[in-house]
């Protein structure tokens, strides 16, 4: 039974719970993960970051995942000597807080900085390698002073501006979601049935580095999985092709379209406006308002994603006007409909039915004519009821006739560009980042409207605007508009520039501000001059490895990628993507199912950590898979991650206390030193390869070589024991480091066995003298052959048919045929 005598674990059984106590202690006292910010510092650098935590209570298994995943990487920087930044910080503002604030009574603030101080504990039991130093809070007034700094900058920039448009509105938590924070046409936070409403929001113009996030992802190629540069860039959405004006019966402006298809202009047969688009009530006739009145209603119910199901059945109405072809003159009615959104391209469409099937469902439902202008060698769409959007002859298109797709593209912007109705250009999908919130438990806009001189920046000196603390409980329940509205005290100002009567902007920031530049912020946590140090940033660089789930694929990446690039433009950083490498973590699921209460099938990680230890915990989750893969912890065995442990633990003290340090092993057992470093070499090679769950079987491997010199060899005295012990300490401190720490320090070490004590393997014990090759009769296995790992065919076929073992199977029989594959596998054909 281990005791704990003073700062000492006695015994050689591995407690969990002993070694966890002792070494938390210990570490808090050294700080040994605090990265260095001596400039003169030669050491290589590694910045680490793990995407970081909510705190909407104590960590789960989704954390422990993580976190064990950016730990196992920043640790193995350590163990090679090099200046590791590896930091940690809250992303503490958000709807949860202030749910629970309105569900308590209390202010925000108190359940939040509770949770953190909860978390942060739990961290700590965790034993993560972070440098505590550099610790923030994203709801502290030091940090979103900076947010609204950078609101400022982007506003003089022309980068944040305010417009009336259709927005996501969450019913219930009373706020507008940006499309990224809609799912399935639901809420992502709450659930709740999003629906859409006109409001009066603040954006950053995004949009105006859409091309500059495609080009860019040419620096993340095969450092960024594959599939989130996918996601990204359709969700960037690059379309080539034109703008066309139409001419509106009764409109002095015409209405602008995007197509990607110009070359089927002379197809257009009708013309489709978003019903919930401004313009469709604007070019409604009064014969019609009615009905388009009491369709726009139906259509307000409707998600974005239902009204572009192609299953659905189309819906529209005439608004009883007419658009004028620009190619032929035709007059083409003008529709509204649920399948064109209004935030995409100009809220309106060209109809070109026989080519897009939506359209052709909707051509046939109300009766419009249907023209083919492509000919594809398919039957009339108007008969089939299917469009034929394949590749063809142009037909029915004048000049067009004749030409391919291709010739008639180029063709067809020559003609709407030389008439000056219409012309070549480049459509995105991205729309600008919505970052209004109606909620109080966010970074306040830091505008003032003012009477006389409109929206009025806070000056730098006035930062930050801080939130009241008066408000709390049912001050902060949803209203439809921000709590902080109600609050006249806060509200009413002088205007900074002319000093008459002006109001605050009511609106917080979306978190995701919050999030798009925190990296930056850990560089200098507590400069109160700028948002972070410009020279610690070029001392640095970009982050070097990024470790978070791949939900945030089209949100937070995708801010941070556009804050870069903003600040870059600014001069304030040299580099334009914020994360050189990212990896993705799995999910941690629980017989086939995410966790969940209402399920009832969640997995308490303190109960786990109780059970088992920390340790086995972490082993178990980086053992699991590889790390992109879903870990089921009803399929995994902590019980049997702390019987390695034991295993490993007692190696180590066994050999602590047969010898001391500084034996030399080359007199030691040869076979079990060329274990060590192909072990170590091979560890390291899974480590770089992200391959944790290798990097664990080789150190088992290990552990049980040296248990076999010590119980059926040269015993725990040999050098080369102790030289296996100290390799597997090392290696085990990335994934168990209570264990491995306290391991290092039985066999006799001062300092954390963490930092700088990487063993590189000996080139010449990796060298293999011989191999096992397989001899097989009929393709089952009969022996086994110690060869040169040179050896030719001829003379491995040679050792083979004289194996007695082998031969045993061929009395009485003939060799009909001998495969060799040197020097591992002879299979003897007899009959």
């Amino acid at each position: 039974m281990t005791a704990v005598e003073g700062d000492r674990v006695a015994g050689d059984a591995y407690d969990a719970r002993a070694l966890q106590d002792k070494w938390q202690a210990r570490w808090a006292e050294d700080n040994p993960f605090t990265a260095s910010e001596d400039p003169g510092d030669t050491r290589p650098r590694r910045y680490v970051v793990d995407m970081f935590a909510y705190p909407s209570g104590d960590l789960h298994m989704g954390h422990a995942e993580v976190y064990a995943i950016g730990d196992v990487i920043a640790r193995y920087h350590f163990q090679r000597g090099e200046n590791v930044l590896h930091p940690i910080g809250w992303d503490s503002f958000g709807l949860p807080a202030e749910n629970a604030a309105i569900r308590n009574g209390t202010h925000p603030a108190e359940w939040t900085y509770a949770n953190i101080e909860t978390q942060a504990e739990s961290f700590r039991r965790y034993g993560i390698s972070v440098d505590w130093t550099r610790r923030l809070h994203t709801s502290d007034p030091e940090y979103y002073r900076w947010n609204q700094w950078f609101f400022t900058k982007f506003f003089e920039r022309g980068l944040a501006y305010r417009k009336d448009g259709l927005v996501n509105w969450c019913p219930k938590d009373q706020t507008v979601l940006a499309n990224e924070q809609v799912v399935q046409g639901r809420c992502e936070r709450c659930g709740s049935e999003v629906v859409r409403r006109s409001l009066n929001q603040w954006y950053f113009r995004i949009t105006d580095y859409a091309q500059r996030l495609l080009d860019d992802m040419d620096q993340l190629e095969g450092k960024w999985p594959d599939e989130i540069l996918t996601m990204q860039r359709n969700w960037i959405g690059r379309s080539e092709g034109a703008d066309v004006r139409f001419a509106i019966e009764g409109r002095d402006e015409p209405v602008t379209v995007f197509t990607t298809r110009p070359d089927t202009l002379y197809g257009a047969t009708f013309f489709v406006v978003a019903a919930d688009a401004p313009l469709a009530e604007e070019l409604c006739t009064e014969e019609q308002r009615e009905a388009f009145e009491a369709y726009r209603a139906q259509v307000a119910k409707l998600s974005d994603i239902e009204r572009q199901s192609t299953e659905r059945e189309k819906t529209g109405v005439f608004l009883g006007r007419y658009a004028v072809n620009p190619v032929n003159g035709e007059r083409i009615p003008v529709w509204a409909a649920d399948y064109v959104l209004a935030d995409y391209g100009h809220g309106a469409i060209m109809a070109v039915p026989a080519h897009d099937q939506r359209d052709l469902d909707f051509a046939l439902k109300f009766g419009l004519q249907v023209r083919p202008v492509v000919d594809t060698g398919e039957d009339d769409p108007a008969r089939t009821g299917l469009a034929t959007a394949g590749e063809g002859t142009l037909m029915n298109s004048g000049p067009l006739d004749g030409l391919s797709k291709a010739e008639a593209i180029p063709r067809i912007i020559e003609i709407i560009e030389e008439r000056g109705t219409g012309a070549g250009t480049i459509n995105y999908r991205l729309r600008d980042w919505l970052l209004s919130r109606q909620r109080f438990w966010g970074t306040p806009i830091p505008i003032v409207h003012c009477p006389a001189c409109g929206e009025v920046p806070v000056p730098e000196d006035q930062l930050p605007v801080t939130l009241p603390d008066d408000m709390r409980g049912a001050d902060l329940a949803p209203k439809g508009i921000s709590p902080l509205a109600a609050n006249e005290a806060w509200v009413n100002v002088d205007c900074p520039s002319c000093g008459g009567p002006a109001k605050r902007d009511t609106d917080t920031m979306d978190t995701f501000v919050d999030s798009s530049w925190y990296f930056l912020r850990y560089l200098s946590p507590n400069l109160a001059t700028a948002p972070f140090s410009e020279d610690e940033v070029k001392r640095w660089g970009q982050v070097d490895q990024y470790i978070g789930g791949k939900e945030h694929a089209t949100l937070h990446l995708m801010y941070a990628r556009f804050f870069i690039k903003a600040l870059h433009d600014m001069g304030m950083v040299e580099f334009t993507e914020p994360f050189a490498r990212l990896l993705n973590q799995g999910q941690v699921i629980n017989r086939g199912k995410a966790m969940s209460k209402s399920l009832g099938n969640g997995v308490d990680l303190g109960a786990e950590i109780d059970t088992y230890g920390v340790d086995a915990v972490r082993l178990t989750m980086l053992f699991a898979g590889p790390p992109e893969d879903d870990i089921d912890w009803a399929d995994v065995s902590p019980g049997a991650s702390l019987k390695f442990l034991g295993r490993a633990f007692r190696v180590m003290v066994q050999a602590g206390e047969a010898s001391a340090p500084g034996t030399d092993p080359a007199t030691g057992d040869k076979e079990l030193r060329k274990a060590t470093h192909r072990a170590l070499a091979e560890i390291s090679a899974a480590i770089e390869d992200h391959r944790f769950n290798v990097a664990i079987a080789r150190m088992m491997e290990l552990v049980t070589a040296a248990r076999k010199a010590i119980e059926n060899g040269p015993g725990a005295a040999d050098p080369a024991v102790r030289e296996a012990a100290e390799a597997i300490a090392v290696t085990l401190s990335l994934v168990a480091p209570y264990a491995a720490e306290e391991g290092w320090e039985r066999l006799g070490h001062k300092g954390s066995v963490a930092i700088g004590n990487w063993r590189e393997p000996d080139p010449a014990l990796l060298v293999r003298e011989e191999v096992t090759a397989v001899v097989q009769v009929n393709s089952k296995v009969r022996d086994k052959l110690q060869v040169p790992p040179d050896i030719d065919e001829g003379e491995l076929e040679r050792l083979a048919l004289a194996s007695e073992k082998a031969q045993g199977f061929m009395e009485g029989k003939t060799v009909r045929r001998v495969v060799v594959r040197a020097p591992k596998l002879v299979n003897i054909v007899v009959g």
